[in-house]
């Protein structure tokens, strides 16, 4: 069932990401002329028109942003003591790392700066670096062999760390590392991921029946500048992107009883 869940939500993302969307809008306006729908082909390039220039002028992926980003304050300080750290995979580019024979990272680097900082303030403390691969086609590459190799890279004792490496999506990742570790009722273990993912992971942890203490990092908002005129359709539309891919993923995982909240927030 879980294999069936990973493979539509797969399909249904690479076809209504809005990115996907904004493709085949085009194309069917391209298709519309072609079969002489003028008069319906121009009322769908004008719609194009004013929807390109939205989100090329405003931030609306900040907007959508915002809300899950704010859902939980960032950790100034953990008080002891902490029997456990959890960082979720999703920080590396894991095709890149194999094909250069290098650590290769993306946007959400900083929850791997945030994991070795952890691993340094509580170093008695259990570690757990939790990620398989999310892309269907190539499982046979592993975010966790990124994670050994970059972990070893900055001098960190690797034998001292476990490594969850079958998870394909955020579901898995909570459910495998509890195999993994088996937690007692009373410890207390630190979740680290990226700020707008922590609303869907920590409804999953919580739904598992494993209270994890959230600490929120990657943050790709300002509160400051939330409402400002822009001029990047790029950037705007990966904002909307990731966005829309935790608004998705919070409705899809309530609907199927993987989260018992829409929108988890702190207990």
């Amino acid at each position: 069932m879980n294999t069936l869940f990973f493979l539509l939500s797969k399909f249904f993302w690479l076809v209504c990401s809005p990115e996907s969307l904004l493709v085949i809008l085009i194309f069917t306006c391209f298709f519309l002329m072609f079969i002489k729908a003028h008069q319906t082909a121009r009322r769908l390039s004008i719609f194009l028109s004013v929807l390109i220039l939205v989100i090329t002028v405003l931030p609306v992926g900040d907007w959508l942003l915002y809300p899950l980003e704010n859902r939980f304050p960032p950790v100034a300080r953990l008080s002891s003591p902490i029997d456990g750290v959890i960082v979720l995979g999703g920080s590396e580019n894991i095709t890149g790392s194999f094909a250069w024979d290098q650590v290769e990272l993306n946007q959400h680097s900083e929850r791997f700066f945030a994991f070795i900082k952890l691993i340094k303030i509580f170093p008695h403390a259990r570690h757990v670096y939790s990620g398989g691969t999310g892309d269907p086609l190539r499982q046979e590459y592993k975010g966790s062999e990124v994670a050994k190799k970059l972990l070893q890279e900055q001098g960190l004792d690797i034998s001292n760390i476990l490594f969850e490496s079958e998870s394909r999506n955020t579901y898995e990742n909570a459910v495998f590392t509890k195999q993994l570790v088996r937690p007692g009722p009373d410890e207390h273990w630190v979740l680290v991921t990226s700020a707008s993912h922590m609303p869907r992971a920590l409804g999953i942890f919580h739904k598992i029946g494993w209270k994890v203490i959230p600490f929120p990092v990657n943050h790709d908002t300002n509160p400051e500048s939330l409402f400002r005129l822009t001029w990047n359709f790029s950037g705007n539309l990966s904002k909307l992107d990731g966005a829309a891919y935790e608004w998705v993923g919070l409705l899809a995982y309530y609907l199927t009883g993987k989260t018992s909240q829409f929108f988890p927030g702190p207990s």
